[in-house]
């Protein structure tokens, strides 16, 4: 008899059945079958009936039933509340599969039956039909390493940007993002880079903010970082890192105007102000390349950055950016008022 089939066969099960009845040993039935003793003895036991005699039948049925249970069950039902949850958060709110697991950890820390690794994400993404996921989803995930090129031609830096502005000698603590308040500013191009929005991204919280442009020149990075600086508290405007595009030409009247220093990479140098990079390559879910970023709203770019502030950042522990800022914001207005 063929013993490559791991499970036994109806045949098999009826000789155990003839050889039990007159009395044979599980070993010897074992031996005739060609199986280990205790696979006899498991069905023997699994098949009883009861008055204590083994029936093939009901140990067919009993063998059927835990096969339907054994396979996996997906956690990611079409329908139920988890699907939901991560559907959700990927297509609208356009958030990772991994930042999806951490928040669902977050909050159901006991709760393991609530939760799913971003491995399962992506598997039941990816495992159409199984997964059970639409394709919108799909279209959901970002791009795991943008593409970036060399950035635009930089001014002369010794005739711009004055040797004690240059990144080299910025404070330890803006390094350190020791204390918030401290941002990285760029321009997110559109097509023909004849369109752009402003992006700044505070380093210690990661919160970003979005400033329509009205061009791409000096004039219109003064305005428009000038006007949305504004709106934050004195407290979070303490300085802003920069590369040495031809738009940031007027830094002197945007420190006064702001109250801040002003700090420049070196040439093409992006790392220099790494959270802008990677925040600018998140953006192009939003603003992709090639797009025609002059019709963007204020109104509509302060949407953008709230799905921005609202994504878990796992450099911030799980928090996201807007967690994290208002924390740094009850802090401060805590040591104010022991102070006062």
């Amino acid at each position: 008899m063929d013993r490559r089939c791991k499970h036994l066969s109806s045949e098999e099960r009826g000789v155990i059945y003839a050889e039990h009845e007159r009395g044979r040993s599980q070993r010897a039935i074992g031996r005739l079958l060609g199986r280990p003793a205790s696979t006899i003895g498991r069905e023997l036991a699994r098949g009883r009936r009861a008055d204590g005699r083994y029936c093939p039948r009901a140990a067919r049925r009993a063998y059927d039933t835990r096969r339907a249970r054994c396979g996996r069950r997906r956690k990611l039902a079409e329908g139920g509340a988890l699907y939901r949850f991560v559907h959700d958060h990927l297509v609208y709110l356009r958030w990772s599969p991994e930042q999806i697991a951490q928040r669902l950890r977050r909050m159901k820390p006991d709760d393991p039956s609530a939760r799913v690794s971003h491995e399962t994400i992506y598997a039941a993404i990816y495992a159409q039909p199984r997964g059970g996921l639409k394709a919108a989803m799909i279209e959901a995930l970002r791009q795991a390493k943008p593409s970036r090129g060399r950035r635009r031609t930089t001014l002369a830096g010794s005739a711009i940007v004055p040797e004690s502005l240059r990144i080299i000698h910025r404070p330890e603590e803006i390094e350190a993002r020791l204390v918030p308040g401290h941002w990285e500013g760029d321009l997110l191009k559109g097509a023909f880079n004849r369109s752009s929005v402003g992006t700044l991204v505070e380093r210690k919280t990661r919160f970003v903010v979005l400033c329509k442009m009205k061009g791409n020149g000096a004039e219109a990075v003064l305005d428009s970082f000038t006007r949305q600086m504004k709106r934050l508290p004195a407290a979070l405007r303490r300085s802003m890192t920069y590369d040495r595009g031809a738009e940031m030409a007027c830094h002197s009247e945007l420190a006064r105007r702001l109250k801040i220093d002003i700090w420049f990479c070196d040439p093409h140098a992006p790392w220099q102000r790494g959270s802008n990079e990677n925040t600018n390559g998140l953006l192009r879910q939003f603003m992709p390349k090639g797009a025609d970023l002059s019709g963007a709203s204020q109104t509509w770019l302060n949407d953008v950055a709230a799905l921005m502030n609202n994504r878990p950042r796992k450099t911030l522990g799980w928090r996201t950016p807007a967690e994290a800022m208002a924390e740094e914001i009850q802090a401060f207005t805590s040591t104010v008022a022991l102070e006062t």
